[in-house]
């Protein structure tokens, strides 16, 4: 059982690709604000992700939203449009239908929230790869999503520009939005993280509150990979 009141439910979900099994009977109940799921390289956890976005159909199994939440996701490598900043950002409103003057004025904001105002008439495509992260993040905050699927948003990063991705998704979780992420880095994940899902072959056979997972994981698999992943 997640933190809180369920807002997103797995029931018995699954997945299988040419005959191989991904992801296998998951029900869990997803109630935290604030999401993430570990595991070692390979278990699914991007596909999970996917999965509870809505990304992928699964084979068996569903996913159940209590109540409708709108939705948006941010990945390890942002696709930028051939275009500036500030329109990629503009580009999530008009694809929702938002109007001029309203959707110039909720992009520049959005920028502004993420440090980059000065780079709203720069190609977004000749920005860092840091940078081009925070305009991803900048075009889903923009949309005031009440979930955001963040899957590994700092795997490419150096640390500077990691610990700049972690303050503005510590902001969008501070202005309401649930967030549920991947990462490799269990730092980031004690830092951000309300719950842990932990996934090992295709299962999740751990969720735990965030500081108990670290201390005290119940599952034979969760404490190896603690143990192998912690310096």
């Amino acid at each position: 059982m997640g933190l809180g009141v369920a807002w997103l439910v797995l029931d018995r979900l699954g997945l299988t690709e040419n005959g191989v099994c991904i992801i296998n009977d998951v029900s869990l109940k997803v109630g935290a604000g604030r999401t993430a799921i570990l595991g070692p390289n390979g278990a699914g956890k991007s596909t999970l992700l996917r999965l509870m976005h809505g990304l992928l159909r699964p084979s068996a199994g569903a996913q159940h939203w209590p109540a409708p939440l709108t939705q948006g996701m941010v990945f390890q490598r942002p696709v930028m449009l051939r275009t500036t900043a500030l329109a990629n950002v503009e580009y999530g409103l008009k694809l929702r239908g938002i109007k001029s003057p309203e959707r110039r004025q909720r992009a520049t904001a959005a920028l502004e929230r993420v440090g980059l105002p000065a780079m709203a008439g720069r190609p977004a495509r000749r920005l860092s790869g840091g940078e081009q992260q925070r305009v991803a993040l900048a075009r889903a905050w923009a949309l005031e999503p009440q979930v955001l699927f963040l899957d590994e948003p700092t795997a490419s990063l150096d640390p500077a520009s990691s610990r700049e991705v972690e303050r503005i998704i510590r902001e969008i979780a501070a202005s309401g939005t649930r967030i549920v992420m991947t990462t490799h880095n269990l730092g980031q994940a004690r830092r951000i993280a309300e719950e842990v899902l932990f996934i090992d072959s295709g299962r999740v056979v751990e969720q735990s509150p965030v500081e108990e997972f670290f201390t005290r994981p119940r599952h034979a698999a969760a404490k190896l990979f603690l143990e192998e992943e912690t310096p």
